[in-house]
């Protein structure tokens, strides 16, 4: 493979897309960017700092000190500032609002051009929703992941109920929902399949399978 290999991994969320992309960066000894965390991180900050909460969201103040948010990856955990918070942004406060910081112009502008560093540095796995479409649209290859929505809400159920005993099954799934409209609508970068993508259909592949496929088809390249 040619130097800075880039693979980029698209799809709603609970599609698999991180645990997929986890295996093929550790089976090709790449570097893994999470581009959902990172929005999840953004996330995190403003309602840490009282812009956002279920009752008002103060998006001019998030935008102006954006450059107060260093956002890092260290052993596949988000640091946030230096602290490591790879568990707080996978609550469903975060998950609930998530959509609404991803679809600011500015919020995604800041952090892919911070992604896009990344791809020059190093071979990289990069998921997210707007990969192969906006962030690296001459991406190495790419993929496209598809899944039912029962099935991504029952396996976000299966991850969440442990660390959220009160969460429940009708909860996750209308969150799920909630940000597939939210993030297939928005103006900028909504997501959607890039036409040179390959389509893999989550729920016809269990993880194993998946990774053998992807590899099989990556080493094609």
């Amino acid at each position: 493979m040619k130097e800075s290999f880039i693979i980029a991994i698209d799809g709603a969320s609970s599609t698999g897309k991180s645990t997929l992309a986890k295996g093929l960066a550790r089976e090709l000894g790449f570097v893994y960017v999470d581009s959902g965390a990172m929005y999840r991180g953004i996330t995190l900050y403003a309602q840490q700092q009282q812009w956002l909460t279920e009752t008002h969201f103060d998006k001019e103040k998030l935008v102006s000190n954006l450059d107060d948010v260093q956002l890092s990856f260290a052993h596949n955990s988000l640091l946030l500032n230096g602290k490591d918070v790879s568990q707080e942004i996978r609550s469903m406060q975060v998950a609930n609002a998530v959509s609404n910081v991803a679809a600011i112009s500015e919020v995604r502008t800041f952090l892919v051009a911070q992604q896009r560093i990344l791809g020059t540095q190093e071979s990289i796995v990069m998921d997210g929703r707007d990969i192969g479409t906006v962030v690296f649209p001459n991406a190495n290859i790419k993929f496209f992941l598809t899944a039912n929505a029962t099935i991504r809400a029952q396996r976000r159920f299966e991850e969440l109920k442990a660390v959220e005993p009160n969460i429940t099954f009708e909860a996750i799934f209308e969150n799920i929902t909630r940000r597939d409209h939210l993030d297939s609508t928005r103006a900028d970068s909504p997501l959607i399949q890039a036409k040179d993508a390959i389509v893999l259909d989550a729920t016809k592949f269990n993880v194993d399978e998946m990774l053998e496929y992807a590899l099989t088809l990556i080493k094609d390249y």
